[in-house]
């Protein structure tokens, strides 16, 4: 290889070309000069001789001439466009190129030999010139290196020098992406894959790919843990994609080109690291399945935003192309909603060149399904949504087909049916009469179906359920990985909270209300899904009120922040918890902001071509988007498209998707919330209760790349700052939902001991109804009636456990009955989802819970029942709700002060000595508790002055001589509890004066905090730092307090970001900048371990509770 050139000392973008050519040599690349190649002319851009050398080789019956001929055709190639020429070459470079010799025989010429990759030729280039007429001007281009195969050019390098801070990968990326593809395009015909690098960040795509869309490559193999240090971006590169075996293997079948009739979309799209490794791992996994019969495939827990179904896509290409075990198989995509199957056939019914399977559509039945796979024996790829793979109204056959090389890909699908499949489902017939069906779980339904497929689950939010349905986790990304590798932005939580406040004892007397619903027999889903509309009443979320000042909040919030950045589209929406809520919210906006609601094609200041407002339609700026109810108010109803709605809807999905479009704002419940791209939209206002799987997939929304966009941001009006953190240790990281073999077996146990006991109960009654799958449903309801009046009637007494387990109570049948559903269906949830049980288990185990159900409704004290639950809770907190006290939006609201004049006025009204003091020291330890969520240090020392109170209170109070009787002793009682709360009140005055303190000392409430820490760890080792002066009788040490203000400037950059807690990236970097800011500003002198832990402590106390 040629000697590294010196240029005065310096570190030149020429020695990082020679680097980065030496790490492709080791990995097993040939070096050549490009002015050391032959050929004709400097425009020639294939090197002969091993184009030549590699097909008579591989060829050796072929004539010298007929060689000759396949490379004119390749040297020759054209089409209608340069990136369809592009195209057409990768086709001939994996597939081979057709060709007739003199014999007259067709046949397929190998240009590249994917299966043995030793008999090519692999050579790292730079130097190669390449020539070009610009204006009838000769001109040159010269990349910086060039990979070729076989003498063809695949892969085209551009490096910029890692010492220059001026040069960077987007200089790069614009040679390629513009000064290539305009001077030299038959160069990169040739050329399907670009890296750009500055030694910094090496990132991988196509020629073209959009810059935002480069990633790094961050792992080499499999079971390599995710490398996140810049440094090593470059090696992992090279060895990761450059390996001449792995580059064959992620040319082959991990560059994605539409089918060629798509070829003006311009669309191609290399893999990114986790798509490759999960593909790979799930190929492996399914085809073990196959072999074994077992059905799971396994689960992928892939990020919202990381590119789900383009891992389908390739996995797909995989299971079709290199699985001969499986032969071409039929593969079937279960999608829980319209809009994700919209997704999904626009991308793979554009791709059937590159999927292999043949024919690729939507179905719209089961019915289509079977008469489709009926006609074939492989082959096909088909995509359906799970309602309308679940519904039997019009297929009453269970089987679909029998075939074993039937694949199905789950997208979510199976959370849908989960809650449906647990329960009997009523309805009516024809005449009125009342039915009832068994459900079956999703594992179940699915292998009805088709008893011999295979499943795989996709996922960007598993649950418990995902893993028994699907099988174990295969392979995962999660959400801070997504984020590091740069393929989604991160998401910045601003909490706005406006809060309606209730009555402490009311909320006391209401969880004391669903604890007694609880032990009446109540299920624990019952009472959440009664909580849970509680939270979202519209009494609390709809005050009107409230709301005005919600809409006036959003809109100053939104216009501001797109003013920040004028030119970038900035999209946001507005998610309420219930649809008159919405509607309540759309009409304070038209009223007080009527500017929004002027339907035009593009905001003003927007410039659009004329053939971009052909595309556009004439939008609102702000619209709400919902289904309609059958009870719909008319204003509401006519407002949504009444029975044109699912029209109304795709109009406003389209144009919210149209960067250009005037439709910039939209307000949603349950409507676009989960599977729903848009890349543009920014900001998410959410007023409704969120939390786990449903948090993830909602505030995803914002989380989509788009040029110019460096975060999304969730702004919340309800506060799920709590939900979001637990919601991101479970989908954020490296946590498992899933439940273990030992899990499952234990709740089977269990489930089946409650069954056999239950079964007991009812002995006398003929079960059979409920245990044939074929019975007449009415009769089933009939005898669930006749059941629920066995328990009802009966006086017979039961020996249960008590709540405590601790002794034996005598109840009567009824609560004997419901107590032993409520622990049959706690076993249940757990193991009825893998559909390991059998059916007649499972059908007794909902007839007992519809039975159960059927009680409660009759019994008298029906609170258990959800709806009677919703009512009773609702009624007091209606009483609870102090309307007067709706909190401003922005402030912190008008909680009661217990350092003002107020809370003492209101303490000397309190008669009895003992309940003042008992009041008081209540009172402390609540505001100690809040203190110390900011403050540990002082809130700490007030914690010792109080417990020390109470100590001597209580030592006092033991030592009154119990021969004192009468006024004696009750004076001496009256002089303790009077010096005790003397001290209470003196302690609550200096807490008042610390907390205050901030204010003479010049610095924020915050930034006390971490000034008190900051001295109280100096006096604490005993070291020497800045000097302390009075400034009117306050001791103020300024290093301390200028320290204490970058700490928290440090603090509120990084814990901007919604998932900072659960992202060890971002903790990390904390770390390590308030270390350099530490030991930059010398504190302390001498570095000491403990005191940077100590001052962590308070860092993360802090952001833990702010």
């Amino acid at each position: 290889m040629a000697s590294l050139q010196n240029y005065n000392g310096r570190f030149c973008e020429s020695e990082y070309e020679y680097a980065f050519i030496t790490l492709l040599e080791k990995d097993g690349w040939q070096y050549l000069q490009g002015n050391k190649i032959n050929r004709q002319t400097r425009r020639d851009v294939l090197y002969s001789d091993d184009l030549e050398n590699f097909l008579s080789r591989t060829n050796p019956d072929l004539l010298p001439d007929e060689i000759h001929q396949i490379m004119d055709s390749v040297r020759l190639v054209g089409a209608e466009s340069d990136f369809a020429t592009l195209h057409k070459v990768y086709g001939w470079m994996v597939s081979g190129i057709q060709f007739t010799p003199q014999n007259g025989i067709p046949r397929i010429i190998s240009l590249i030999d994917f299966e043995t990759p030793d008999n090519n030729i692999f050579r790292c280039v730079n130097q190669f010139t390449v020539e070009y007429v610009n204006n009838g001007q000769k001109q040159t281009r010269r990349p910086d290196v060039l990979l070729f195969v076989n003498g063809l050019p695949l892969c085209v390098i551009e490096l910029k020098n890692p010492a220059d801070a001026n040069a960077t990968i987007y200089d790069a990326w614009e040679q390629i992406n513009i000064r290539y593809w305009r001077d030299i395009p038959h160069l990169l015909h040739y050329c399907p894959l670009a890296c750009i690098s500055d030694g910094v960040k090496t990132r991988l795509g196509t020629v073209r790919t959009p810059y935002e869309h480069f990633y790094a490559w961050r792992r080499v193999n499999d079971g390599d843990e995710v490398s996140t240090l810049p440094f090593e971006e470059t090696e992992n590169m090279v060895k990761g994609v450059y390996a001449p075996e792995r580059f064959l293997e992620i040319f082959r079948d991990y560059i994605y080109f539409q089918d060629s009739i798509y070829d003006s979309d311009e669309r191609e799209i290399v893999c990114r690291y986790p798509q490759f490794f999960a593909a790979r791992r799930l190929k492996q996994s399914i085809v073990k399945s196959v072999e074994e019969k077992s059905g799971k495939g396994g689960t992928y827990f892939g990020a919202t935003g990381c590119g789900k179904t383009y891992t389908m896509a390739f996995l797909a290409r995989q299971l079709s192309l290199r699985c001969p075990e499986i032969g071409s198989p039929t593969i079937i995509m279960i999608v829980d909603r319209e809009e994700l199957q919209k997704q999904g056939a626009k991308l793979f019914t554009k791709s059937k060149e590159f999927l292999n399977l043949g024919e690729v559509s939507v179905v719209p039945s089961r019915k289509k399904l079977r008469e489709e796979l009926g006609v074939r024996e492989s082959g096909g790829f088909y995509i359906c949504t799970i309602q309308k793979f679940c519904d039997r109204e019009d297929d009453k056959i269970g089987l679909i087909n029998d075939r074993a090389n039937i694949i199905c890909f789950s997208d979510e699908a199976h959370r849908t049916q989960l809650e449906h499949s647990k329960k009997i489902q009523f309805s009516k017939d024809a005449d009125e009469n009342m039915k009832a069906m068994v459900s079956k779980p999703y594992a179940k339904v699915l292998k009805e179906a088709f008893p011999q497929a295979t499943f795989v689950g996709f996922t960007g939010t598993p649950i418990a359920e995902t893993y028994q349905t699907f099988g174990n986790e295969i392979d995962r990304y999660t959400m801070d990985q997504a984020v590091a590798d740069g393929l989604t932005v991160s998401i910045k939580y601003h909490p706005r909270i406006a809060k309606v406040l209730l009555d402490d004892e009311k909320v006391k007397q209401i969880e004391a209300y669903y604890k007694t619903c609880a032990d009446d027999g109540a299920t624990e889903e019952d009472i959440e899904t009664s909580k849970k509309a509680m939270s979202s009443m519209e009494v609390i979320l709809g005050e009107p009120s409230r709301l005005k000042r919600l809409a006036v909040d959003i809109h100053d919030h939104y216009v501001a922040a797109c003013a920040m950045d004028p030119d970038r589209v900035q999209k946001a929406m507005i998610v309420c918890s219930s649809r008159p809520i919405a509607y309540e919210l759309l009409k304070i906006f038209q009223d007080k902001y009527p500017e929004w609601f002027i339907e035009k094609k593009t905001a003003d200041g927007v410039s659009a071509t004329e053939e971009e407002l052909k595309e556009l339609k004439t939008m609102p700026f702000m619209a709400m988007v919902a289904s309609v109810g059958s009870n719909d108010k008319a204003e509401m109803y006519n407002y949504l498209g009444g029975v044109k709605n699912d029209k109304r809807s795709d109009a406003l999905d389209v144009a919210f998707k149209q960067e250009k479009s005037n439709f910039h704002i939209a307000i949603v419940v349950d409507m676009w919330i989960t599977g729903f791209d848009v890349p543009a939209l920014t900001y998410m206002y959410n007023d409704k209760p969120l939390k786990k799987h449903m948090l993830i997939q909602t505030i995803s929304r914002v989380n989509r790349k788009y040029p110019g966009k460096e975060y999304g941001m969730i702004i919340d009006y309800i506060g799920i700052r709590d939900n979001m953190r637990t919601a991101m240790k479970i989908y954020g990281g490296n946590t498992s939902v899933a439940p273990t073999t030992d899990d499952v077996e234990q709740a089977t146990a269990v489930f089946r001991e409650e069954l056999s006991v239950l079964k007991d109960l009812f002995a006398s009654l003929d079960l059979r109804p409920f245990l044939n799958p074929d019975g007449d449903p009415f009769e089933r309801y009939r005898h669930l009636s006749k059941a629920a009046e066995f328990v009802f009637i009966s006086t017979q007494e039961m020996q249960s456990m008590s709540n405590s387990g601790k002794s034996v109570k005598t109840v009567s049948f009824k609560t004997y009955f419901l107590k032993t559903v409520k622990r049959m269906r706690m076993a249940f949830d757990i193991c009825q989802p893998s559909g390991e049980l059998g059916e007649e288990e499972s059908a007794l185990a909902q007839c007992f819970m519809a039975i159960a159900g059927f009680v409660r409704k009759m019994s008298g004290t029906s609170e258990v029942d959800t709806e009677a639950m919703n009512r009773h809770v609702a009624q007091m907190v209606e009483e609870a709700l102090r309307y007067n006290r709706v909190e401003s939006v922005l402030n912190e609201g008008e909680q009661e002060d217990i350092f003002g004049p107020e809370f003492l006025e209101k303490l000397s009204d309190v008669k009895m000595p003992a309940s003042k003091l008992e009041l008081l020291i209540k009172t402390l330890r609540r505001q100690i508790i809040e203190y110390s969520k900011t403050n540990q240090v002082a809130a700490k020392k007030f914690q010792e002055m109080l417990e020390k109170t109470i100590a001597e209170y209580h030592e006092r109070r033991k030592h009154l001589s119990s021969e004192e009787a009468g006024e004696t002793q009750e004076q001496a009682s009256e002089d303790i509890i009077r010096n005790a709360t003397e001290q209470a009140l003196r302690i609550l005055q200096e807490m008042n004066e610390s907390r205050e303190s901030f204010r003479k000392v010049g610095l924020t409430f915050e930034e006390k905090a971490f000034y008190d820490i900051l001295m109280s760890l100096r006096d604490q080792y005993n070291f020497e730092y800045g000097e302390d002066k009075n400034f009117g009788g306050v001791i103020v040490n300024s290093k301390c307090k200028a320290l204490a203000r970058k700490i928290k400037e440090i603090i509120d950059t990084k814990s901007s970001f919604a998932d900072w807690l659960n992202n060890q990236i971002v903790r990390d970097q904390l770390k390590f900048d308030i270390k350099v800011c530490l030991v930059k500003n010398g504190y302390p002198p001498q570095y000491s371990p403990e005191v940077f832990k100590k001052v962590m402590e308070q860092v993360e106390n802090f952001e833990e509770n702010n």
